[in-house]
């Protein structure tokens, strides 16, 4: 997701997707410590997502 996608989003929007993303990266952490993973830079890439998620929520609320 790019920035401006999400600061379009609710803050409701922005909740769902958090734990959207939360579940994606606890799954791709999870298939990977079992067998790697064919891209494991999703991995990062899943991470920086739910950061600016959180970001966008802490801007929402000011």
């Amino acid at each position: 997701m790019k920035k401006t996608e999400i600061i379009k989003l609710s803050n409701q929007d922005l909740r769902d997707k958090l734990v959207e993303y939360q579940k994606k990266l606890l799954e791709l952490k999870m298939s990977h410590a079992i067998s790697p993973i064919e891209n494991p830079i999703q991995i990062k890439i899943t991470r920086r997502i739910i950061a600016k998620i959180k970001t966008a929520i802490l801007n929402k609320k000011e």
